[in-house]
């Protein structure tokens, strides 16, 4: 399929209300990570179109914020209408530029766009306070409002939805956003930003900007105009853009690296503890940072798991996302599966087996096999390195208390899972567990009603749910005195 041939196709930046090229006139190649072969070009943008984008941003707050909650509401509402009409074209664009396969690209889609719902509605539940005050003639008054331009940057692995769970609560509130899409994936933002367009958002409202990572990134962390920086990504860049943030003491949101474990407790429903394994580990060929990057099982279970886990992955059909028949689609590039090579090669090296896969893919390119290996030892690199692939580690492990301790060993604390039916056990290992979102019996937790986030080194912040408009409105304090006169 020719991307180019979709209506929604955009390869220009868009900027002010504006689809723009670079001023130097220079391009970033995208590539479908399937066939490696180019599908078409974005601006190569740097330090002046930022500017732009952010002064853009800066101009069309003071018209954004003085809208009527409903008047915003119903505009968000209109992009989510538009976004579900177009739901097809869209998947496809994410297919051709990510590699995911069709049917999880048309499920991103529903997804990304149930954030501009619920926020759409959200928009008009922004509550401030009337706070008694010890003095009888004052009152406290407490109002939340926008806190100002947003800079929103995204990353490759889910590149529609990271940008709704961003945007619409901003916008909800009356912030403007300047979004900085991955360069692998830069065609499912700039198809977001055609349709905000039609549902009529302002100028300068929305701003999409592709191109030198460094640049746009440095002037969007470092600007004294943003005052929000939204970032999902991996925690090192994370910690540089907190750095950069500091300069100017802008509040932040940062979705950063991941290390789920996913345990089951030999009380557990195994068949459903292998189908939530399934949909942990192997969406999006294992490249979320919420998915799971060690399986513990208790040894009772253990082999029963291992047998239907290893039949489950055996059914899995690798190939390129558009065929409706795939299940696993490509690596997004070399340097990923290079990653996940080196750490099933160390992780044999140090005593585990290969129950299944363990190779590239016969289909070469960027195609790895989806892999099973059991026996691995807490030494091994896949124990404390996120593997962003589809490579399953395996362990034994003998109690609760146990397993508590080696799920927690980690400096991540994003997601984590367990499969469990004893009711006080559920309870003990949920508070236990050092992650800011845990599944119990179920290994998909995402959802726009429910606060998406993590602990320790896994960010700062939540996105989604109510909590999620929290972080995009500052609180100002008002005393109101000389009542009784």
């Amino acid at each position: 399929m020719d991307i180019k041939k979709l209506k929604l196709y955009r390869d220009k930046c868009y900027i002010n209300g504006e689809w723009i090229n670079a001023n130097s006139k220079e391009n970033i190649s995208v590539n479908n990570p399937a066939s490696l072969e180019e599908i078409g070009t974005v601006p190569k943008c740097g330090k002046d179109e930022t500017i732009l984008a952010i002064e853009s941003a800066q101009k069309a707050f003071p018209e954004w914020k003085a809208k009527s909650a409903r008047e915003r509401s119903n505009i968000l509402r209109k992009w989510f209408e538009l976004i579900i009409k177009n739901q097809e074209e869209l998947a496809q664009i994410m297919t051709i530029e990510q590699g995911k396969p069709i049917k999880e690209a048309r499920g991103e889609i529903t997804y990304g766009a149930s954030f501009v719902e619920w926020f759409s509605e959200e928009a008009k539940r922004v509550y401030g306070d009337t706070i008694p005050d010890p003095m009888t003639d004052r009152r406290i008054i407490v109002l939340k409002q926008p806190v100002g331009v947003v800079a929103a940057i995204t990353p490759w692995n889910f590149p529609s939805s990271m940008i709704t769970r961003k945007c619409a609560p901003a916008l909800a509130v009356g912030c403007p956003v300047v979004i900085k899409p991955a360069s692998q994936t830069p065609f499912s933002a700039l198809a977001l930003a055609a349709l905000a367009e039609e549902a009529g958002f302002p100028k300068g409202t929305i701003n999409v900007i592709t191109g030198k990572a460094s640049e746009i990134g440095e002037e969007l962390s470092t600007s004294p105009i943003v005052r929000k920086l939204s970032f999902t990504g991996s925690t090192e860049v994370g910690k540089i853009l907190l750095q950069k943030c500091s300069s100017t003491v802008k509040k932040v949101s940062m979705e950063l690296g991941g290390h789920a474990p996913f345990i089951v407790f030999d009380d557990a429903d195994i068949n459903e503890a292998v189908v939530g394994a399934m949909q942990s580990k192997f969406r999006n060929t294992g490249q979320t940072c919420v998915c799971a990057n060690r399986i513990y099982v208790q040894e009772k279970v253990h082999d029963e798991f291992c047998e239907k886990f290893i039949e489950a992955v055996s059914k899995l059909k690798v190939g390129e996302g558009l065929d409706e028949e795939v299940s696993s689609g490509p690596m997004i590039d070399e340097h990923s599966l290079a990653k996940v090579e080196e750490h099933v090669e160390d992780a044999v090296q140090m005593g585990a087996k290969v129950a299944i896969g363990g190779a590239r893919h016969s289909l070469g390119k960027n195609f790895y096999q989806p892999t099973v290996l059991t026996g691995v030892t807490p030494k091994a690199k896949i124990t404390f390195e996120e593997t962003f692939g589809p490579v399953a580690p395996v362990y034994k492990f003998k109690d609760e208390k146990e397993v508590i301790e080696l799920a927690n060993n980690s400096p991540y604390g994003l997601a984590s899972y367990f499969y469990s039916r004893d009711i006080g056990r559920i309870w003990r290992v949920a508070e236990g567990l050092e992650y800011g979102m845990v599944g119990v019996n179920t290994g998909l937790t995402s959802k726009a009603e429910a606060p998406f986030g993590g602990i320790k080194e896994s960010g700062l912040g939540r996105e989604g749910s109510k909590y999620g408009m929290e972080d995009f409105l500052e609180i100002k304090y008002i005393n109101m005195s000389g009542l009784d006169k």
